[in-house]
């Protein structure tokens, strides 16, 4: 019996071209495929693990760097002037831990549980889009039918499979309009879900004027609330459906396709498309931080027209129309500026990724596609020409939608970039209501004095302790900017001490209302005062409402809450008249009911004492008034102060008309330099006193004319 030759590892002189070793190297991979595969297999999974191992190390080392800036700042004061802010650094926008977190709360706000309704239509667009994916997979097997049956020039099969092709497409295009309403639908509840939570917290706990009184991180709010909630909705929900679609294509496709030109040519073209895809993300630029700016400039254009609206009159007062359009026009071209450095930016990067995407990735698919034809596969039939031509325009079919897929994944980074500086903001307004309802601020303060030396006290926090009676103890009173105009203010007032404040401009008389209002800390000492329903706030130019006659009177209750206290119109009509005011419901058919802009509608004097007819209708235990008689004469003001104190409410009045004094019993005065005295008050005594005083300031203004004439005489 003959010896047994084996076969040569490296094929003979003879046979050593270009083709004979390509063939060889191909048959002994056939050969040897099982244990490729299983060393292919075992090298990805190695690499996954180490990946993961690196990820969960670098979270770790985020968490001690997260918590080493938590205790810097809890370390720095709540309030930082104007040099150390101006050298502060804008937030960062990446994809980072930060980033991860900041969505998972969002996340948690627009999906609030499993049971939820956003819940429900997940899972319902989870499912047309698997539905999507295997209707695809159809698809792309019936084009390889057809295209079969053309190069058999069988018609008869080629209009069956038409056919079924139209059969397929009613389901096809069904399940294509519902994914769209559906991604339109989440972006409609996630926007509802989150107004709705900021709306709660905005307008609670007085947060609304902590972030534009007290807090100065926050430009635009509006502009958070109204657009970039919105953006961020839209852009979740398309995110949603670019991301899930593309991976489910992908596992899909790319496991149709192993079982077709086997799974190690797939991983080998996958490495080369992850390699090009790690040279694409470190060319990419950082377009979640284009965003957020271009979101930032947008708000502020936005602001500055806002700004315009509301000062119109002092504006055209100064003649400053020509000094607010340079304004306006400054801030629209940094805005026009950095939109086309975007546009610029994205036309190279879109470059980039059509070639490397559109041609390279295609140029890799092609020559998968081409190995089923030039290479027989362990099990393959033989095949003739329908057979390799139905092969291949089906594996070339899921190629390019495995392509399409993973080009979708590939863009929809910068999709992720965007969604990133829509999560910043949004989650930066979140974080400053949180710090605003927790007492802590940050403002640049611009003191006049410097705040070095008030720096404990703006650091500290007093007491507020509920009562019937207001009392003030060794609290400080502290203008805006940070300047400290009262260290220690004590006095206290009970019910029916109708007290009057006097002063300078800028001597802490408003101030001292706001920490009554509890619109501002206190920053030392205890106060205490009632429960904030029992004290009304007027102003000099009062606030009206958006709605009916009525509601301007019963602001801010509503309708429900009118009737649930027994008041009926008949009672409002009453406080009208005693104001004078009945001729209102005159002049409008609607009565009640009649809206307007009341703003425009009404003088100053109307609006004041549409004002005293909301006091009159609340009944508070206390009221401020604040300049609140200006516009008014002195008979209307006589009668505003005597039905207020004969309905039982103790009046704290600021204002300069000697008139008012006689409706006052204790005074309030700040001398504009730090001091002040509380002490009853003896109008006509007071009254009296005045009186002299200007008579003898009279006399002192007539003594350098006496000196003169004095002079004269003796020089004659």
């Amino acid at each position: 019996m003959a010896p047994s030759l084996s076969k040569p590892v490296f094929p003979t002189f003879r046979d050593r071209t270009v083709k004979g070793i390509i063939t060889h190297l191909t048959s002994m991979y056939l050969e040897n495929r099982t244990r490729i595969s299983r060393a292919v297999y075992i090298t990805l999974f190695v690499a996954l693990v180490n990946r993961v191992r690196h990820a969960i190390a670098e979270q770790k080392a985020a968490s001690v760097r997260d918590a080493a800036k938590r205790a810097e700042r809890q370390g720095t004061t709540a309030s930082v002037n104007s040099d150390e802010a101006a050298g502060g650094k804008k937030k960062k926008v990446e994809l980072n831990r930060e980033f991860f977190r900041s969505l998972l709360r969002l996340l948690k706000i627009v999906v609030p549980g499993w049971r939820s309704k956003e819940t429900r239509l997940l899972i319902s667009h989870s499912f047309f889009l698997v539905l999507r994916t295997l209707i695809s997979l159809k698809v792309a097997a019936m084009d390889g039918a057809i295209v079969k049956a053309l190069v058999k020039g069988n018609g008869r099969e080629f209009i069956t499979r038409i056919v079924y092709w139209m059969l397929i497409a009613v389901p096809a295009t069904f399940t294509n309009s519902m994914l769209s309403y559906h991604q339109a639908e989440l972006s409609l509840k996630y926007r509802t879900r989150l107004t709705q939570y900021i709306h709660d917290k905005y307008l609670s706990q007085l947060t609304f004027y902590g972030i534009s009184a007290l807090d100065d991180r926050i430009k635009n709010p509006d502009q958070l609330i109204a657009v970039d909630v919105a953006k961020f909705s839209n852009s979740l929900a398309e995110l949603y459906s670019n991301l899930a679609k593309p991976i489910l294509d992908m596992t899909i496709y790319t496991f149709s396709l192993s079982k077709s030109v086997g799974g190690e040519g797939v991983v080998f073209m996958s490495l080369l498309v992850q390699l090009s895809a790690n040279v694409m993300r470190a060319l990419t630029p950082p377009f979640g931080k284009y965003v957020a700016e271009e979101a930032r400039l947008e708000g502020e254009f936005r602001f500055q027209h806002s700004r315009l609206i509301d000062h119109s009159e002092e504006v055209a007062l100064y003649a400053g129309h020509e000094a607010e359009k340079d304004t306006l026009d400054k801030g629209y071209f940094t805005l026009i500026k950095h939109v086309n450095y975007i546009l610029r930016r994205r036309f190279y990067h879109s470059f980039m990724e059509d070639f490397v995407i559109k041609y390279f990735w295609g140029a890799l698919g092609l020559m998968l596609c081409s190995v089923p034809v030039f290479v027989k596969l362990p099990g393959q039939l033989t095949m003739n020409m329908g057979d390799r031509t139905e092969t291949f325009v089906t594996n070339r079919r899921m190629l390019l939608s495995a392509s399409d897929a993973f080009g979708r994944i590939m863009f929809s980074y910068r999709e992720i970039m965007e969604l990133a500086g829509y999560t910043s903001r949004v989650s930066s307004l979140l974080e400053v209501m949180d710090d605003i309802q927790n007492g802590h601020f940050e403002k640049k303060l611009v003191s006049s004095s410097g705040t070095e030396d008030n720096e404990a006290v703006l650091k500290g926090r007093g007491k507020v302790v509920e009562s019937r009676d207001i009392e003030f103890i060794d609290v400080p009173i502290i203008s805006p900017n940070g300047d400290v105009l009262v260290k220690a203010l004590s006095f206290k007032l009970r019910a029916g001490d109708h007290l009057l404040v006097i002063g300078p401009n800028g001597c802490g008389k408003s101030s001292l209302f706001r920490i009554l209002g509890g619109l501002w800390p206190v920053y030392g000492g205890t106060v205490h005062k009632p429960p904030f329903s029992d004290i009304f706030y007027i102003p000099q130019r009062p606030y009206l409402s958006r709605g009916s006659l009525r509601q301007q009177i019963i602001y801010p209750d509503g309708l429900r809450t009118m009737r649930a206290k027994g008041v009926t119109d008949a009672d409002l009509l009453a406080i009208l008249k005693v104001l004078d005011l009945e001729h209102l419901l005159e002049l409008y058919p609607e009565g009640w009911d009649a809206e307007a802009e009341w703003r425009d509608v009404l003088s100053g004097g109307l609006q004041q004492r549409v004002a005293m007819a909301r006091l009159f209708y609340h009944k508070p235990r206390y009221a401020i008034l604040d300049e609140c008689t200006s516009s008014v004469t002195l008979d209307t003001e006589k009668v505003m102060y005597d039905n207020a104190k004969a309905l039982g409410i103790t009046l704290m009045t600021v204002s300069h008309r000697r008139s008012l004094w006689k409706y006052h019993t204790h005074i309030l005065q700040f001398d504009g330099q730090g001091k002040y005295v509380f002490t009853k008050l003896d109008a006509e005594r007071r009254l009296e006193l005045e009186d002299e005083k200007e008579d003898l300031d009279v006399l002192l203004r007539q003594v350098p004319e006496l000196e003169r004439r004095i002079a004269e005489l003796t020089a004659e």
